[in-house]
């Protein structure tokens, strides 16, 4: 589910800012990005992003916002002279002064080097509060994004229920349709043929016992009850709820075979478009 934390913490005398944002994914996929000081760190907090995020694509970053004035600063002799040694032997061939040769040599990369300190557990406990608190938010915004999705699929739901209860209405017209064009069909194609019309009679209502949806109607009514259910538990239910709308959607569909009637179908369809709609959003669903 999409989600953004953020939390600031003051550590060895820097600012630091901490970032969480998360977007849809089937898997657990963290991203973190943090300053090398705390890079013996990174393990415990992908963990702790595992463990409370469960599931999404996580980017974690940790950006110093407000660095410190550094007097661990050291100077890099070797590297200064051999700067300097090189700039002055180019200067010479070149034909250039080399006033203020220093100036530029103090510029360029690796001339200072700051000395890290490491981080101790206090601070570290610090750092967890801190990001314990992106992830507090990140939660809270997934609960909000949560029950509007819940709202929505108990109205797609609620749909498919609705559009459930008008099949029985259609039921004993469809059958008596059947019968009436199986026996014109033969009549008219078979009206100098003899048959046995008792046989014929129970061919018929075996076929017809085929295209029974009693059962599909009592699955289809429990399955969807049962995604209701779940929908009001506070426990990580995506693949839960996936695997019951596998079973709405198997029930709808073998409805729809079954039919052999225009406003049957029409319901189906009906059925099958409000539970595309759950579908389209399960990626969203812990």
């Amino acid at each position: 589910m999409t989600g953004y934390g953020k939390a600031e913490i003051e550590l060895q005398g820097s600012t630091y800012s901490i970032e969480i944002r998360t977007l849809n994914s089937k898997q657990m996929d963290i991203n973190i990005r943090i300053p090398q000081v705390f890079k013996s760190k990174e393990v415990e907090i992908r963990n702790m992003l595992g463990q409370q995020l469960q599931r999404g694509k996580v980017d974690f970053n940790m950006a110093n916002v407000s660095q410190k004035s550094n007097n661990n600063l050291r100077l890099n002799q070797a590297i200064v002279k051999q700067y300097y040694a090189e700039l002055t032997a180019m200067a010479n061939e070149l034909g250039e002064e080399t006033d203020n040769l220093l100036a530029v040599i103090t510029r360029l990369p690796d001339v200072f080097s700051a000395e890290e300190e490491e981080m101790g557990d206090n601070e570290w406990e610090l750092l967890k509060e801190a990001i314990e608190k992106a992830i507090a938010q990140v939660n809270q915004f997934r609960t909000q994004e949560g029950r509007i999705l819940a709202k929505e699929f108990r109205q797609h739901i609620e749909e498919i229920l609705r559009l459930l209860q008008q099949v029985p209405q259609y039921e004993s017209p469809r059958i008596e349709r059947i019968r009436e064009r199986i026996q014109k069909s033969l009549e008219e194609n078979f009206a100098n043929v003899q048959y046995d019309k008792n046989r014929l009679e129970q061919e018929i209502i075996f076929y017809i016992e085929k295209l029974d949806i009693t059962e599909e109607k009592i699955r289809l009514k429990k399955h969807c009850d049962y995604f209701l259910e779940v929908l009001q538990s506070e426990e990580t239910v995506g693949k839960k709820m996936g695997f019951v709308l596998q079973e709405i959607g198997r029930e709808i569909n073998t409805l729809g075979s079954k039919a052999n009637d225009a406003a049957m179908q029409k319901l189906v369809v009906h059925m099958k478009d409000a539970l595309e709609k759950i579908k389209e959003q399960m990626l969203n669903i812990l």
